[in-house]
């Protein structure tokens, strides 16, 4: 029986040049409609493209091989399409901040503050900002990471009834806090009833305010899921609890609740506005967190982007790049640091 024929309870096999052809028949058409009609732009075509391809997909395997694995070819096409659309944005914004950034983007560019450097001037760089941005999130991550973890494992080992809910409550309210709501909240109380002033120090604090929640949601999460005869075992041997969790069940989520240490700390390194109201700004480079205004990767993009200086957007796009490539590294060393040490574990 030839493979594209379907009698009795044989069903024909859709071929792999049958799938290759729906999908080539989907993109001649929508290069027609595109020629044809008032419709342009990538994105519009890469969107009836997808759309139209499930649907040859579907149709194709319908006529060839039943409805039943029409139907699973629908679901799997339509899940790798979503899948691919909800990817596109994310590769179009990285492709063109790359594209832009690259142009400024040099050894001069990463070892030179803006110092002295005017807006009609096509030198200065970002060093200062880095170094802000660095410490920044090193303070909040500091402040955030430990007390989350703490929290959540509160919450998962010891903890019950009411007050288990009442905190899952207070996190996930916090985890709907606006960030220029936290960066109100330091600056009403720490920059201005307390006097202390500008500096990153603040911003840590702001941060670290918005990093809490996922640290404490992502590890809680982690730590459900090790198996609780790994607990027990380690209770039948005589180990205390809290060895157990120090152990046992932390080195366990360790991937995991490291996964979600990056995320949160991904989601607070690009924030913008509590830096905006409480770190202040400086062109110089400074190192000391605690006093005195700082400069960051975020509101050097934030200032460059709106100046009408062509110079400070090409600096602007520079420092989002380099933004970008600052999280890359962060979260690859912390899965290899991650891998080497549960391979040292075993």
């Amino acid at each position: 029986m030839s493979t594209l024929t379907a009698t009795g309870l044989r069903t024909g096999v859709l071929p792999r040049w049958g799938l290759a052809g729906a999908a080539a028949g989907a993109v001649a058409v929508t290069v027609a409609l595109f020629a044809l009609t008032p419709f342009q732009g990538t994105v519009d075509f890469i969107v009836v493209a997808a759309v139209l391809m499930v649907a040859a997909v579907s149709v194709t395997s319908w006529a060839v091989e039943g409805r039943r694995r029409a139907k699973d070819r629908l679901a799997t096409s339509a899940a790798l399409c979503f899948l691919a659309l909800t990817l596109t944005p994310l590769v179009f914004v990285i492709g063109y901040t790359v594209k832009e950034g690259i142009k400024r983007f040099n050894g001069n560019f990463l070892t030179h503050s803006m110092a002295g450097v005017g807006p009609i001037s096509s030198g200065g760089g970002v060093y200062h900002a880095i170094i802000g941005t660095l410490e920044q999130v090193l303070v909040a991550s500091a402040i955030a990471v430990p007390l989350g973890l703490l929290v959540s494992i509160y919450v998962t080992e010891y903890a019950g009834g009411m007050l288990a809910t009442s905190i899952r409550f207070l996190i996930d309210v916090m985890t709907g806090i606006p960030s220029i709501v936290a960066g109100l909240f330091v600056l009403a109380f720490w920059v201005l009833a307390l006097g202390q002033g500008f500096s990153g120090f603040a911003g840590g604090l702001a941060l670290a305010i918005l990093e809490l929640p996922i640290v404490v949601r992502s590890a809680e999460e982690m730590i459900k899921l090790v198996p609780a005869s790994l607990r027990e075992a380690s209770y039948a041997l005589g180990v205390a609890k809290w060895k157990t969790i120090v152990r046992i069940v932390l080195p366990t989520a360790a991937s995991g609740i490291t996964t979600g240490i990056m995320l949160a700390i991904a989601r607070v390194i690009g924030e913008t506005a509590p830096v905006l109201l409480v770190v202040g700004n400086n062109d110089f480079i400074h190192t000391n967190p605690f006093n005195g205004p700082q400069s960051s990767l975020p509101l050097f993009v934030f200032e460059g982007a709106g100046s009408s200086s062509a110079f400070d957007v090409q600096r602007a796009w520079a420092a989002a790049l380099t933004l970008v490539l600052i999280v890359v590294v962060l979260y690859v060393a912390a899965r290899v640091l991650t891998r080497r040490n549960a391979l040292n574990g075993r």
